[in-house]
């Protein structure tokens, strides 16, 4: 992928990575799901641990740093899903953050380091260079474009040099779900395309920038799983040619894109 530039032509003023003002999270667009707490957990929230520790084990794990001390920073924590897979693996400085106080009590019931905050307000308050890592575990989608750059350059200022943010969103290129994921939720701003979560990531400052599909059948243990991962394989490659046959060179139709990018 393209890292971002360092300036704009000659002549024109440097590209601007800071973030550029205070955002009441009050005033964001979103009503009904607000960005800064987990919407999809089940309703059986302890079933949830077991489900989504099987998802994140899969599909975030490989991303982190070896180091177990690293300081982590896991924004829309919900009731602790992710943190308590990366306490479990040993990680020791993990904290988690979520705006709903119903869901970090479940966390706290479970001993796991989270805390009532709103993502803008709780990152705007925090000192530059913190982080060796923030996982938004809420998809970008549930801000507007405006909104998502600003929080993706307050997410940068706080990591360290060197610094790793993890995140996902909605993406647009699935033939099947793509514009289903966008109109069935009205706090759905926007979908991307790898090329696109791409340019978001590159205009907030980010650099060696690398875009995943996000898997969904990673539970090993239902044979319906293989089942799910070969028709998705198939209908895939599928549209793969189907792109292709219109000039697209569309590389990942997942459902939902995971990036990965460094300060």
């Amino acid at each position: 992928m393209n890292e971002p530039h360092g300036a704009s032509s000659i002549g024109e003023s440097p590209i601007e990575f800071a973030p550029q003002a205070n955002i009441d999270s009050e005033t964001l667009a979103a009503r009904i799901e607000p960005f800064d707490s987990y919407w999809q957990a089940p309703e059986d929230v302890e079933a949830g641990f077991r489900s989504f520790t099987a998802y994140y084990r899969h599909n975030y794990l490989q991303h982190l740093p070896a180091d177990k001390d690293a300081s982590i920073l896991v924004i829309s924590c919900g009731p602790g899903y992710l943190v308590n897979l990366l306490q479990s693996e040993g990680y020791s400085g993990v904290e988690g953050i979520d705006s709903d106080e119903g869901k970090i009590k479940i966390a706290l019931k479970r001993g796991l380091n989270c805390q009532v905050a709103r993502a803008f307000e709780f990152l705007q308050a925090k000192p530059e260079n913190e982080y060796d890592v923030i996982i938004p575990e809420q998809e970008l989608s549930h801000l507007t474009h405006a909104e998502t750059i600003e929080f993706l350059k307050l997410c940068r200022s706080r990591l360290k040099d060197g610094g790793i943010l993890v995140t996902y969103t909605l993406n647009g290129a699935n033939p099947l779900v793509g514009a289903e994921n966008l109109a069935h939720n009205i706090d759905h701003f926007y979908t991307v395309t790898e090329y696109s979560f791409n340019q978001l990531l590159e205009i907030s400052g980010f650099q060696k920038i690398e875009i995943y599909p996000l898997k969904l059948y990673v539970f090993w243990k239902n044979p319906l799983n293989y089942v799910g991962l070969v028709s998705t394989f198939i209908i895939e490659l599928f549209f793969r040619a189907i792109f292709a046959l219109y000039g697209k060179k569309v590389r990942v139709l997942t459902k939902k894109l995971l990036a990965t990018c460094v300060r």
